[in-house]
């Protein structure tokens, strides 16, 4: 399993970012996929999950009307479009594959994640 994050990087507050998240050496189409942040000092949050088809999605509180997750199975790749940054989204980003489908987000294969920075 290798899951791959980019699109981070230092933004000032109010602007927009689209991570992706590579998957390989798993057959993606088939795993409910979520995005994870941890910032210093804290535990992981789950921001969002997506089912195998793309057509049912969860949203934490602090990221429900502002981030998007999607996902394009030809590609197996996942992306989260966040738009509304604010300072307090600041953390490192990566995308999780539960263990197995019976696995819950916390039980998850992780990327080495990808850093957001929200500052002005």
């Amino acid at each position: 399993v290798q899951l791959v994050e980019s699109g981070g990087g230092m933004v000032q507050p109010g602007e927009s970012l689209r991570l992706s998240c590579a998957a390989s050496g798993f057959t993606f189409s088939i795993y409910d996929m979520h995005w994870v942040r941890q910032a210093p000092g804290k535990g992981p949050e789950r921001l969002s999950t997506i089912n195998t088809g793309g057509d049912a999605t969860y949203y934490a509180d602090s990221v429900k009307g502002r981030f998007t997750i999607s996902r394009d199975n030809a590609k197996n790749t996942l992306y989260l479009q966040m738009n509304s940054l604010k300072p307090e989204d600041t953390a490192l980003y990566y995308c999780a594959r539960p263990y197995t489908r019976s696995h819950l987000w916390y039980q998850s294969y992780r990327g080495q994640g990808t850093q957001v920075t929200v500052s002005s």
